[in-house]
């Protein structure tokens, strides 16, 4: 999407995101859905040190020498993971080191402070469960068949198949 900025991070076949987006560290798996204004992996300030500012990690900016890279290598370590089939409403924060599991949806707006289980949607601030998409032995079933790694000619095959969950979850597990 236009005016996003994709640092360090991979965006696996046909996910997309809507634009406006800052994705730092992150590895989106397929068929992600991102809407605009999402922000994954945001920087956070030191608060132990003396000033917030970043005169004291993005150093080189006011000429006081080499930018701190620990600072910048714990961001690294707790990268994000954004599974398959999983749809980030408009606005929604993913903070440093959270996962959000294949299927899942996370309401425009939330904060995600920790891990979102597949197929879990969640929402609000700080971003909750509220249910599940489908019950456990469809989610089990699904995670099973993992669609999203089927080749373009298979999918092509069974697009139609994608409409019905009851009818899907019957005829490929």
């Amino acid at each position: 999407g236009a005016n996003t900025q994709l640092v360090e991070s991979s965006m696996d076949d046909y996910s997309y995101n809507a634009g406006d987006n800052q994705i730092i560290y992150t590895e989106i798996g397929k068929f992600s859905n991102i809407a605009s204004h999402v922000r994954i992996n945001p920087g956070n300030h030191p608060m132990e040190r003396v000033t917030l500012h970043h005169i004291t990690y993005r150093r080189s900016m006011y000429g006081l020498g080499e930018d701190d890279a620990d600072f910048f290598e714990w961001r690294r370590a707790h990268k994000c993971v954004i599974g398959h089939d999983t749809w980030l409403g408009h606005n929604v924060v993913v903070m440093p080191g959270v996962n959000i599991g294949t299927g899942a949806v996370v309401g425009s707006g939330a904060v995600v402070t920790k891990d979102v289980a597949p197929y879990t949607i969640a929402v609000g601030v700080p971003a909750k469960p509220i249910r599940l998409r489908f019950a456990e032995p469809i989610v089990e079933k699904l995670l099973q068949i993992a669609w999203w790694d089927w080749d373009r000619a298979t999918l092509e095959a069974r697009f139609n198949d994608l409409m019905n969950i009851d009818q899907f979850v019957e005829k490929y597990s």
